[in-house]
Formats: structure tokens, C-alpha cells, sequence
């Protein structure tokens, strides 16, 4: 006899879920996506306040709000997404959150090591953006084998920035392309400093979505260059472990819906 007892009909009501989830994500891939997308992965501790956890609970909440928003975006064919983990600034905080934090981002990308089916099956590669120096001995060590392990990767790019700061990625660019200008600094424009970036460098298309969690309404010296044109910048009052597709969803259309308004406006006009 069939089984219909209740983990019989909660499986059903799972596949169900995931099929209409793929059918969603199906109808949406179809039309424009981003080829670079970044979030700002705000607000884990104002959500481990609200749900009485420690701190520390809530950042690790946010690393797996990471990897469901990933594997979403590669579902959806988008090719390239930044993530601000840890800015320079951050290093202010108490002593123990920063130690907890650095402990954490460590052992998340040990898990990207040795538990990789994300990133092998996908074909993403993984590039640490930011003054890495300033990070602890060992957690720089497993930044550069996780970068080793996936630089043979083509398909899409993950950039990790810790710690970063956007007016020290700039600056760092301003300086490499003195350094190559050969004495000619009137050679120097706008294209050859964004040519020096790091994440150009390492192969990112330009930015085509900001998305910013947790009600805060600037961008915390975070892709500052990157932003300043013809990205679109969206705005959510969800904490970034809670973000999921019914906060993302409305972005993807939002973008969707300007990019056709843009094409649709490109079009010559035909008198009678």
C-alpha cells in the first residue's frame, strides 16, 4: 500500500515547491539578466538581535544566505557576483566579533575546498578582492588555495571582497597606472584607471546591480568606481540572512523591466 502519512504528503508538497521555484527561475532567465551583480551583505547582526541569538549566529546565517543567493544566480545565467564579506573599516569593531568573523570567513572557505559541488559544477571562480594583507596569516593562506583550487574556472566569477574598501581599490589603480604610464601621466584617463581595478583586472564585466540589505540607504565606500554610471541600485529593508527570492525576484523584473524600457526608447521613431 502507497505510504500517505504526513513526511509522504510534506515530500510531495516539497517537489512541489521546487518545481514551480524552477519554473519561476526558468520564465525569468528567459528575458535580460545581469552579467555582474554585487549585494551588500547587510544587516546579519541587527538579525541576530531580533531572533535573540548571539552575533556570531547571525553571520553565520548570512554565509548561507550567500550560498542560496548564489546557486540562485547561476540558475539564472548570471555570470558574475561581488559580495562585500568584510570592509577595512570593520577591523573597529570589538575585538571578539572580528576575531569571530575572520575565524568564520576562514572556515567557510575551507568548506569551499572540500565541499565544492557549487563552484566545480558550475564552473565558478572564486577571487579575493581587497587588501588581503591585512587578514590573519592562515586565513590569507586559505584565501590563496581556495583562488588556486578554481583559476582554472571560466564560466562565472564569485568575488569575495575582504577587507576592501573602494577608495583603496582606486587609489591602488591611480598608482599601477602611473606606474605603466612611462613618464607620460597625459596618457592617463578614465579607462586606463578603471583598466587597473582589481576586479577588472581579474576579469569582471561592469556592474550592472547593487543590491543593499537591511533598510540602510548608502553604499559604505563599497564598488564606489564601479557604481557611479549605469549601475542600478535597489534598496531592501530585509537582513541579509532572510533575503531570498520573494526580496530578489522583484529586483530581477524591476531591472528586466528598465533595460526593455531602454531598448524600446532606442528605437527609431516612424512618422505616418
Amino acid at each position: 500500500m502507497a505510504t500517505t502519512g504526513p513526511a509522504f504528503v510534506w515530500s510531495v508538497v516539497d517537489w512541489i515547491y521546487s518545481l514551480l521555484i524552477r519554473i519561476i527561475l526558468a520564465i525569468l532567465a528567459a528575458g535580460p539578466m545581469p552579467k555582474h551583480i554585487c549585494f551588500v551583505m547587510d544587516g546579519n547582526r541587527r538579525y541576530a538581535r531580533s531572533h535573540a541569538k548571539r552575533v556570531q549566529e547571525g553571520h553565520t546565517q548570512g554565509f548561507h544566505a550567500l550560498h542560496r543567493i548564489l546557486d540562485v544566480c547561476l540558475q539564472l545565467n548570471i555570470r558574475c557576483v561581488s559580495v562585500y564579506a568584510f570592509a577595512i573599516e570593520n577591523f573597529k569593531r570589538p575585538e571578539e566579533e572580528v576575531t569571530a568573523l575572520m575565524d568564520l570567513a576562514k572556515n567557510k572557505l575551507i568548506e569551499m575546498t572540500q565541499k565544492g559541488e557549487l563552484l566545480d559544477r558550475n564552473g565558478v571562480r572564486v577571487n579575493i578582492i581587497g587588501r588581503r594583507e591585512m587578514l590573519p596569516h592562515d586565513v590569507q593562506e586559505v584565501a590563496k588555495r581556495v583562488e588556486d583550487m578554481t583559476r582554472h574556472h571560466t564560466n562565472a566569477i564569485l568575488n569575495i571582497c575582504m577587507p576592501y574598501a573602494s577608495r583603496h581599490e582606486m587609489t591602488d589603480a591611480i598608482d599601477e597606472a602611473i606606474r605603466r604610464c612611462d613618464g607620460s601621466p597625459e596618457d592617463i584617463d578614465e579607462d586606463e584607471i578603471e583598466k587597473h581595478l582589481e576586479m577588472t583586472a581579474r576579469g569582471s564585466p561592469p556592474l550592472d546591480v547593487l543590491i543593499r540589505t537591511s533598510g540602510t540607504y548608502r553604499l559604505s565606500d563599497y564598488m564606489l568606481w564601479q557604481a557611479c554610471e549605469n549601475t542600478q541600485l535597489y534598496f531592501t529593508s530585509t537582513y541579509w540572512p532572510d533575503f531570498g527570492l520573494r526580496d530578489f525576484v522583484p529586483i530581477l523584473l524591476a531591472f528586466q523591466k528598465r533595460v526593455w524600457a531602454s531598448a524600446s526608447s532606442s528605437l527609431p521613431s516612424h512618422s505616418s
